[in-house]
């Protein structure tokens, strides 16, 4: 399976990945404000997945374990649509003593969709530095 877990040797990959997806994915955000530190400050303390190709990276996932929170899923949008969310989800998710919980932006209709499609509730609605969001809780095994 090409989901496997974080090299030290990936992390410039993925910063391009998050940098990238998330310009993509919160267009309503300042595109200035995002950087490629952004991915080491936000996965600081995680744990890291990743959907690796033969010749490229394709997205990651990241988990703040204490909590079985899921942090981070990004996969690149010319892979949208193959399953690799699917694969890294599953692959983070795989072990949780609780159900796996994830912070969505609310205007982010297409995760919104990708989590409802899997069973995913929302929880509740708060507010973040990108926007309104819903805690999604996943479905219990």
């Amino acid at each position: 399976m090409p989901v496997r877990e974080f090299k030290e040797s990936d992390r410039s990959q993925l910063r391009d990945i998050y940098l990238e997806t998330r310009r993509q994915a919160f267009y309503w955000l300042n595109a200035d404000t995002l950087t490629l530190n952004d991915f080491d400050d936000d996965t600081k303390g995680e744990r890291i997945w990743v959907y690796a190709l033969p010749t490229e990276l394709a997205g990651f996932a990241s988990v703040w374990e204490p909590d079985d929170f899921v942090h981070h899923l990004f996969v690149l949008p010319k892979y949208a649509g193959r399953g690799f969310g699917s694969q890294l989800l599953a692959a983070c998710t795989a072990g949780m003593k609780n159900p796996a919980r994830f912070k969505c932006v609310s205007q982010n209709t297409k995760a919104l969709a990708f989590y409802r499609a899997k069973g995913w509730q929302t929880l509740s609605i708060g507010e973040s530095a990108e926007g309104e969001y819903q805690l999604m809780q996943a479905p219990r095994p």
